[in-house]
């Protein structure tokens, strides 16, 4: 679809691509030649002479070292508020949402490598982009830099992105036994390779999102963060707990001051527990350090968080409000995964994850004292009106109500459980 300010979504994965990956014949010589080219010269960039140039298929080492010594894309990161890569809930559909409401830096779900290389559609849709995202990224996920050099060349090339984002921080069982995600924490020879060589193949920004280590006595991310720079890292986003605490636990931000002083000059960001502006300012005079604040779950409970903070005030948003928001969600949803059966059942299910965080919103003007703090239960309490009650209650059962006033009726059977259950109450 287009209109005057060109294509609505962007990154599409066309027919030619598709074929290309799954049958294997994409040239990546210039990730493996890059690859090959470290590995050999551990200690450093070498400079060959015309008698040293060893030839790599098409591509060179002459080429390989051009490539390292590329200048990048520059972003200015400093005073911008950024939307954490949110898995299953950080859609586009929800990150448009987010953009009206004044966010400015979005990514989107952490993507997989390995399945990018093998072209699964499913993996493929995380990399879409709408064109209001004006300053977007895609959040990447290996356990080696193999794959991962091969992918920072395919979407470098391929896609209109900004950035890329190396994920650190991935806590899921199943992704940090396999030695991705907070596993490449404990595997540093590893997570060096993995950062210069994906920082040297790409044009665009590499930025790295990681927690403070993998065990909560063990913290390890102020050792790592004055490396980061020096193999080729633009920006570090610093989630303020361990892989150990998940979200159990306030994030820790006097240790994320101690990482951006230790990082220093490489930009930083701050994330986590971020539910107001009166936490995003306590934030900042903790850490005046920071380049910026990310914010994820806060967006998520109440996504207009964005609007407070750049007007510095507290809305108490009324539930007609708050139910917009959903309309316009719903009408974002059918755009982006179709009008048909299968765009409806998407619609929903992706809504139903999303109300499981937006149920947790306590109105400002039932408080009795503001602002809402992200770690505290949400109490029971009567609205202040029927649609209000409604949007508090903690049952799946009303979220569904919710969903079939905008999406109609659901199928017999129909039920809901949601993907995320993460406590992150005290």
């Amino acid at each position: 679809m287009f209109n005057e300010m060109g294509p609505y979504t962007k990154n599409i994965l066309n027919k030619e691509l598709l074929v290309a990956l799954r049958k294997k014949k994409y040239d990546f010589k210039m990730s493996e030649s890059l690859i090959k080219f470290n590995d050999r010269n551990k200690q450093g960039n070498v400079n060959l002479n015309k008698s040293e140039v060893k030839q790599s298929g098409t591509v060179t080492n002459e080429d390989v070292i051009k490539i390292q010594q590329r200048e990048k894309k520059i972003i200015d990161w400093k005073g911008k508020i950024a939307l954490s890569p949110l898995t299953t809930v950080g859609n586009l559909p929800f990150r448009r949402i987010c953009k009206e409401f004044g966010v400015d830096i979005t990514c989107g779900e952490m993507a997989m490598c390995s399945s990018l290389l093998q072209g699964s559609p499913q993996e493929w849709a995380l990399v879409k982009r709408h064109h209001t995202e004006d300053l977007f990224g895609v959040q990447l996920c290996a356990n080696n830099p193999h794959v991962l050099t091969k992918c920072g060349q395919l979407l470098n090339q391929e896609m209109d992105i900004d950035f890329i984002d190396l994920n650190l921080g991935c806590p899921i069982d199943l992704i940090y036994r396999e030695g991705g995600g907070c596993g490449l924490l404990r595997r540093s020879k590893v997570l060096e390779c993995c950062i210069k060589n994906l920082s040297q193949i790409l044009t665009i920004p590499l930025t790295i999102k990681t927690r403070t280590g993998v065990y909560s006595n063990e913290k390890v991310a102020h050792k790592l963060a004055p490396n980061f720079q020096k193999w080729g890292a633009s920006l570090i986003t610093i989630h303020g707990r361990s892989r150990e605490q998940r979200y159990t636990k306030l994030a820790d931000w006097n240790y994320i001051k101690e990482v951006a002083q230790a990082a220093a000059p490489l930009p930083v960001y701050g994330n986590g527990d971020i539910l107001s502006y009166d936490d995003y300012k306590v934030a900042l005079d903790t850490c005046p350090e920071l380049a910026g604040i990310m914010i994820g779950r806060g967006a998520l409970i109440k996504p207009w968080i964005f609007t407070e903070i750049k007007e510095q005030k507290i809305w108490d948003i009324s539930s007609s409000e708050r139910f917009e928001v959903l309309k316009k969600y719903t009408n974002y949803g059918l755009e982006h995964w179709g009008s048909d059966n299968k765009g409806v059942e998407n619609t929903r299910r992706f809504m139903l994850e999303w109300l499981s965080f937006l149920y947790r919103y306590v109105p400002i003007g039932v408080l009795e004292q503001p602002p809402q703090k992200v770690n505290e239960r949400p109490p029971s309490y009567m609205g202040r009106d029927d649609l209000e009650t409604l949007m508090a209650s903690s049952s799946a059962r009303d979220w569904i109500k919710i969903s079939e006033m905008l999406l109609g009726p659901v199928p017999d059977n129909f039920q809901f459980l949601p993907k995320h259950k993460a406590n992150s109450y005290t």
